[in-house]
């Protein structure tokens, strides 16, 4: 192996350890919250709401800032960030909601939308203000479902080896600037490895 190459796998598994570090913060989280309620699931342990997710936040989470109902300065601008295939990430892809940082680094938002289990997208960026800003790389999409899993998009969870590949080559592998799930889901295929 040539040094770039070597570089470029350091790279990409210290993305990953980012993420499943995030990964692992959310589910025992989650698992927290839900427990402190003594609650079967997270709808009824009070995350019926955008309101109540925000404010769980802070009291789950070591966080360091704060922008409330903004992306930025807890996200880069969503106009730097870009797919795999150099294609500009819509703008659109991202609605507006309370951003934090965590005490890693990594930015997070949650975002409520109920589709069948699936209550809530989590969009992390694993390290924050840097760089590649790439969707796939340090920037991913997230699902929590109602018992407290995270997957890929879907409506229930665990999604299918095939429906999250199916995710992967539509959007996060994808030529059009739409669409930004099927990352986190190839990652979870692959044994946490970034093979793409």
């Amino acid at each position: 192996m040539t040094v770039p190459t070597l570089m470029q796998n350091y790279q990409r598994q210290s993305y990953v350890t980012q993420l499943h570090k995030v990964y692992n913060e959310v589910e025992q989280a989650l698992l927290r919250y839900q427990t402190d309620r003594n609650a079967l699931n997270l709808t009824e342990a009070g995350l019926s709401s955008q309101a109540a997710w925000n404010a769980m936040v802070p009291q789950y989470f070591k966080t360091v800032k704060v922008c409330d109902s903004s992306l930025t300065p807890c996200f880069p601008e969503t106009s730097s960030y870009k797919k795999i295939s150099g294609v500009a990430l819509n703008a659109n892809v991202y609605s507006v909601q309370t951003s934090y940082v965590l005490a890693s680094g990594a930015s997070v938002r949650f975002y409520r939308a109920v589709s069948g289990n699936r209550i809530c997208y989590l969009q992390v960026d694993v390290n924050g203000q840097k760089g590649p800003n790439i969707l796939g790389r340090d920037l991913f999409t997230l699902s929590i479902y109602n018992n407290g899993t995270i997957d890929d998009d879907g409506s229930s969870a665990p999604l299918s080896e095939a429906d999250r590949n199916t995710l992967f080559e539509r959007d996060c592998n994808g030529n059009t600037g739409a669409g930004d799930y099927g990352c986190f889901g190839k990652i979870l295929n692959d044994n946490w490895q970034m093979t793409y």
